[in-house]
């Protein structure tokens, strides 16, 4: 989920505990707080504490709330950690130290050490674009050993190297790319972390069943249909201003306000896209003909690790 805002910029707390009780409401069965959409460059550790604290208040006792809590300071992803647990987080996001771009001993350390830091189960995110650091197979094979490194978010585009992984070890794999949703999920993902899921929840959701039901034919005419709404939404600004914006106009949070060096699509610098406009919108009715949610994705049940959780990047 997204962090909702005041036209201030302070965090509208209310705004999130209503949000996360809306996207339970609609099929989720646990939120990601605190991740890049959720705006966490630009939140304090107070605030991310605080956002965890409300969602777990609102939904925590029939949601699983995953917690970013990734930095490229391992002392301080430590401390972050220990507080989204204290919070009452039941996971955590850790993403690949970014730009100080360390190697890959320095990485694997950087992981085992924040997952040794809590007992709540790691979901690794992989996201050499923005990071500078690609998390090597060897790497992740490595990982696979530690007992709460569970689970990786991958947003590198190696559908190959995502396979090979996936067929040496237990860890659960999310796409985390909405254009490689469908192609992830065909060949063994456990489900996706996605932002188009914000407005295309019950879509995603229908096309995972599809894959897993062996109706090959369905999931790809979704794919195909929601390929309008990923560019919308992923290739016209950041992810994070185009679906508070979206939001925003169906009335789901009170603004649309961003942090810089973010900027609001109603300031002025851009035009919201026409098809994320409720009137374009409601005329297409697999892309946005249900209320907005995020994707619904329980994980498959393996021996030790936690089942059931919503892939929701936040």
């Amino acid at each position: 989920m997204v962090s909702p805002m005041n036209l201030d910029g302070s965090l509208d707390l209310d705004g999130a505990q209503k949000l996360a009780a809306y996207l339970v409401d609609n099929g989720h069965d646990g939120l990601v707080v605190n991740g890049t959409t959720g705006e966490s460059p630009t939140t304090t550790d107070v605030e991310k504490t605080e956002l965890v604290r409300v969602v777990v208040e609102a939904v925590g006792h029939r949601a699983h709330i995953i917690a970013g809590a990734g930095s490229n300071n391992t002392a301080h992803s430590v401390d972050s950690a220990r507080a989204a647990a204290k919070a009452g987080a039941q996971g955590l996001l850790i993403v690949t130290p970014y730009y100080n771009k360390p190697p890959q001993e320095g990485v694997l350390a950087h992981f085992t050490t924040v997952a040794d830091a809590t007992d709540l189960p790691v979901i690794v995110y992989d996201i050499p674009g923005r990071t500078g650091t690609p998390i090597h197979t060897e790497t992740l094979l490595r990982m696979a050993a530690h007992p709460r490194i569970v689970a990786v978010k991958d947003a590198k585009g190696d559908l190959f190297a995502a396979s090979e992984v996936m067929s040496q070890t237990d860890l659960q794999w999310y796409c985390g790319d909405d254009a490689l949703n469908l192609a992830h999920l065909t060949q063994g993902a456990a489900g996706i972390i996605s932002v188009v899921g914000h407005l295309a929840g019950r879509q995603y959701a229908e096309m995972v069943a599809a894959v897993a039901e062996g109706n090959l034919s369905r999931a790809i005419e979704i794919h195909r249909q929601l390929i309008p709404a990923v560019n919308a939404i992923m290739h016209t600004t950041q992810g994070a201003i185009t679906v508070k914006a979206a939001l925003h106009d169906r009335g789901v949070i009170a603004s649309a306000v961003v942090r810089l060096p973010l900027v609001s699509l109603t300031t002025g610098a851009f035009t919201v896209p026409p098809m994320l406009r409720p009137s374009v919108t409601r005329s297409v009715p697999l892309m946005f003909c249900t209320p907005v949610s995020c994707v619904s994705l329980p994980l498959r049940a393996v021996p030790n690790r936690p089942v059931g959780a919503l892939m929701a990047e936040a």
